[in-house]
């Protein structure tokens, strides 16, 4: 990510170390987008510091690319395991990390930082392995909102509700989680256009 990046953190866990991981390293974010299904949300944008600690202090596609799938999972489920389903979540995190290997040599950051316009990341981050244009959309807002990076056409693309976009305190982590229950209930999530 860009030395210019706004935010510093992302508040979406309660560990100082992983919120400043995941707004610094493109792949940490992916991984902890990719995690954020089924289990709350500190927990998913936790793992990716959590799983570079247990990977020897580094996390990078390369790494996570060769490893053998095996050592990856036992890493996934080591106590606390990283999600509610480690063995499928490290396959699809290997998947993840192979895929930025092939098609970005490496680098997470290149699927928004090589002058593709928003609707393009958007079509990019959709063909990752668990996530949708949904989270694309939402990945858009982040990086353009919270991180200073901001494809041509981010605003056409950046979800128009409050998202986790614009979740950059406590509070509006909490005004958030109540948004999204309320929808949940009124059978409105996630928003659409």
């Amino acid at each position: 990510m860009p030395a210019d990046a706004r935010a510093r953190s992302l508040p979406w866990t309660n560990d100082p170390k992983a919120a400043t991981l995941i707004a610094s390293d493109a792949f940490a974010l992916l991984v902890g987008f990719l995690l954020d299904q089924q289990v709350p949300m500190e927990w998913a944008f936790g793992a990716p510091y959590t799983l570079k600690q247990r990977l020897g202090g580094k996390l990078g596609a390369r790494q996570v690319a060769r490893m053998e799938p095996e050592k990856l999972e036992a890493a996934f489920r080591e106590k606390p395991p990283l999600h509610r389903y480690p063995n499928s979540m490290a396959r699809r995190t290997k998947t993840l990390a192979e895929l930025v290997v092939k098609d970005y040599g490496g680098d997470a950051a290149r699927i928004w930082s090589d002058g593709v316009d928003a609707e393009a990341v958007v079509k990019r981050i959709a063909k990752l392995p668990g996530f949708s244009a949904h989270k694309g959309r939402v990945i858009v807002g982040v990086l353009a909102k919270q991180l200073g990076v901001q494809p041509d056409g981010w605003e056409r693309v950046a979800p128009d509700w409050f998202s986790l976009a614009d979740v950059d305190t406590p509070e509006a982590l909490r005004q958030y989680r109540d948004i999204k229950r309320a929808a949940k209930r009124a059978g409105n999530w996630p928003p659409s256009k």
